[in-house]
Order: structure tokens, then sequence, then C-alpha cells
């Protein structure tokens, strides 16, 4: 057989080459289509709810919330209260007036963002000397242990409802302090936070962004469709003499 092979044509030699050569690939290729198993083209089980099982997940996530949203009121009361937030909500998203709580170098992109190039004053952010009359803090810089009563301190004096914007990777978390005996690590230990623009520091287009998803926070409120839902639900009532009645 050897011989044979070796005693034939160059072009003989060839094709017997490709041939073997091609065999392996088209072994492989019919395997493929032979040895198909079930699981690989059956789709994916959704994931369900124990409590409803034939419900998917995700359509309860959007049920549940959606369902004291104020896009989608159930009664008449929830039309007017849902209405009344939206209208509140639109006021104070185009009113919003920050307070200057500059700490550290995080102040003067806050204070670039107050110039003309910027400009927020389109959007009606305007800064308030005052705590009493301002709605929005902004802290920016690095918060040290002396300074943390100051800060609880102006935040009580602010009206309800307010908000805090943590600025820069100080306020947020110590940033490059943060292992200092003399620094608070980030300023959500002292005052509750809603928005967080990371940065050392932050452009003042990041802190514009940060006062734009506050705004869209704000549209999210819904104080008065919750109070209404609660007031309104059926509760247990309980009478502090009903141990002592026969």
């Amino acid at each position: 057989m050897s011989l044979a092979i070796l005693r034939a044509p160059p072009k003989r030699l060839l094709s017997v080459a490709r041939a073997a050569a091609l065999r392996p690939a088209l072994a492989v290729q019919a395997s493929r289509l032979v040895h198909t198993s079930g699981s690989a083209h059956s789709p994916e089980p959704i994931p369900t709810s124990s409590i409803s099982p034939t419900e998917p997940i995700t359509s309860l996530a959007i049920r549940g919330s959606n369902q004291h949203s104020l896009e989608t009121p159930s009664n008449k009361a929830e039309y007017v209260l849902s209405t009344l937030d939206k209208i509140v909500n639109w006021g104070r998203q185009g009113s919003m007036w920050p307070m200057t709580f500059g700490l550290a170098c995080c102040a003067v992109e806050m204070m670039h963002m107050a110039a003309a190039r910027y400009d927020q004053d389109r959007l009606g952010v305007v800064f308030r000397a005052s705590p009493r009359q301002s709605d929005i803090m902004i802290v920016a810089g690095t918060l040290t242990n002396k300074m943390a009563p100051a800060l609880r301190k102006v935040y009580d004096q602010m009206p309800e409802p307010r908000w805090v914007i943590s600025m820069g990777s100080c306020a947020n978390g110590g940033g490059y302090y943060h292992y200092s005996y003399a620094v608070v690590r980030g300023c959500d230990r002292i005052v509750p936070v809603d928005i967080y623009v990371p940065g050392c520091p932050p452009t003042a287009e990041a802190l514009l962004y940060g006062m734009l998803q506050l705004q869209r926070k704000m549209r999210r409120n819904r104080k008065s469709t919750l109070w209404s839902v609660f007031y309104h639900s059926p509760r247990p009532r309980y009478s502090m003499f009903r141990r002592y009645r026969k």
C-alpha cells in the first residue's frame, strides 16, 4: 500500500491528501447535525413569583411600581390628588433654591455653575444665603468632624421638603482624606443624601447634571396620593380599653 502511494503521480498524492484532510471536518459537522440536544434549542424558563406562579416577575414589578403612580389613578380622589402632585412638583422643579455649603475646592466648580457659561438661573436654580429660604443643600468639599455639627444644624433649619446633593469624592466618602482621623467618611453619615455627584473635583457640567437628576426625583414625588391611599385603606382599629372590657 505504501509503495503504491509512493509510485503514484504528484497530482494523485495531492488529491489523496486533500480528501484525508476534509474527512475529520465532515465527520465533525455530521456529528453536530445528528447529535443535537433538545435543551439547546428549547426556550429558557421565565422566572415566576411564588405568589403568582403563572405571571412573570417583570410584569409583577411593573404593576407594583405603577400601582400608586401619578399616571394610573384608580378613582376620582387619586385623580385629583395626583394632578395636585403634578402641579406642585412642576413648581418645585422650576424654582430650586440651593444653599451653598462650600467646604473645599469643589465649591469653585459650584460657583462656576452659577457663572454665565452654564447659567443655572435658566433652570430656576438661585443660590440663597439663608437655610430658612432654601430647599436644597449642596455639600461641596471635605467634611471634618468639627464641621459635622454645623452641617446638621443648618440642615435642621431648612424647611420641608428638603434635599441634599453631595458634591465631590470628599463629600461622598472622604475622598483623598478617607483615612484621616479628622474627616467624616461621607456626609451621608450626618444628613440624608439624595444625589451623589462623583469627581475630584467634579466639573460644573456634572453638578448641573446632578441638578437635573434632582428635578427628575422631584417629579416622582407623590405624597398626597400616598397619603390618600394610606388614610382610606382598611386597617385594624385598636382600643386602649379593649382588654378591660368584659
